[in-house]
């Protein structure tokens, strides 16, 4: 496996499953790709959330004033 991206897809959740559901996008070593779906908990969620938050705080520091 090389790497997953997500999809142009909006995300999805499920309420009864307490599941939130993100297409992606598999690319393999040998440049195959396949298309799946990321299942997280809404603990997942919270963390994806401030993980991704922490990455764009720290590119717009890099970024500097505009």
């Amino acid at each position: 496996m090389g790497y997953a991206t997500p999809n142009q897809s909006d995300s999805t959740y499920d309420h009864d499953a307490q599941r939130a559901s993100i297409p992606i996008t598999l690319h393999h070593l040998d440049e195959a790709t396949e298309g799946t779906t990321l299942v997280l908990t809404p603990g997942q969620v919270e963390r994806f959330h401030s993980q991704l938050s922490r990455a764009i705080e720290l590119r717009e520091r890099e970024l500097g004033p505009q």
